[in-house]
């Protein structure tokens, strides 16, 4: 059976920025993904040089806009509670995507952020949505894909209706999605190990399988519902094998980005048990 899936790796900053394309292309992978900004919440600029060496590195090696997902900085939180503390990250999530579009990329990935017990879920929503709408205003160009989360603390995002009521204040539905990360979904008490196809199910039926634009597909050392992220390698953790042979065998995920962030860069190895599992 042939596989139609565009699967790759989240290929970390050690490595550097332009470098990633080399890596992704000696590894023979379809699509990848990155960080572009350092820790520090004023990390203004990209190098020039680093602009343009990456830039030559797609170009060359044939990897378009479309294969390559940006993941953001932790530090942002759209929801924040206070006013500087929103400020500051939607100055960082604007620079973030400036760089993006330096670097002629499209897609970037974010973590919804924290209310920190200090507002309530309807308010922090209202703000995350309000830092969409904004951001989509001042890019012509970016599509923003939310990842849902574990569940964590005050984190938000765990569930499915958070993700659909941040998508009904969008103004331009056309430029948001979800990126579906298997581990944070497990951890929020989504049962991906025995009941998958319920739980894509209930994911079409309230957020809409059309906005689904990405997947980081990673096994969980926790349960189901343990409210911990914490990724395992494929196969290896609570999830088990049904899922990974499902997805891979689910012609309606053929289409989009599916990322891998396994611990121990163990890259080559998972990504042939994936092609595996179909044969």
């Amino acid at each position: 059976m042939k596989n139609n899936k565009l699967i790759g790796f989240h290929i970390p900053a050690k490595y550097g920025l332009s470098n990633t394309v080399l890596i992704a292309n000696k590894l023979k992978i379809k699509v990848f993904s990155l960080f572009i900004t350092s820790t520090s919440l004023f990390s203004k600029y990209l190098n020039i040089k680093e602009i343009n060496k990456f830039r030559d590195n797609c170009k060359k090696y044939h990897y378009s806009s479309d294969q390559i997902l940006v993941h953001s900085s932790y530090l942002i939180n759209l929801g924040h509670p206070t006013i500087n503390g929103i400020n500051k990250s939607r100055y960082l999530f604007f620079n973030e995507l400036y760089k993006c579009e330096q670097l002629g990329l499209k897609l970037i990935n974010f973590h919804l952020g924290n209310h920190l017990h200090k507002i309530n879920i309807t308010t922090s929503l209202i703000r995350i949505a309000k830092s969409i709408n904004l951001a989509l205003d001042k890019f012509n160009n970016i599509i923003l894909i939310m990842e849902n989360s574990a569940g964590q603390g005050s984190s938000i995002g765990s569930n499915f209706e958070h993700l659909s009521n941040i998508i009904s204040m969008i103004n331009n539905k056309n430029r948001i999605g979800v990126c579906l990360d298997t581990c944070h979904a497990f951890a929020a008490g989504y049962d991906l190990s025995n009941n998958y196809c319920k739980v894509f199910d209930e994911f079409n039926n309230i957020i809409g399988l059309k906005y689904l634009k990405a997947i980081h597909l990673n096994d969980s050392k926790n349960k189901c519902n343990s409210r911990i992220d914490r990724h395992a390698s494929l196969g290896q953790g609570m999830i088990g094998n049904k899922m990974f042979k499902w997805i891979m065998l689910n012609n309606e995920l053929n289409k989009i980005p599916i990322i891998i962030e396994t611990p121990k860069e163990n890259w080559i190895n998972e990504i042939n048990w994936l092609n595996n599992l179909i044969y």
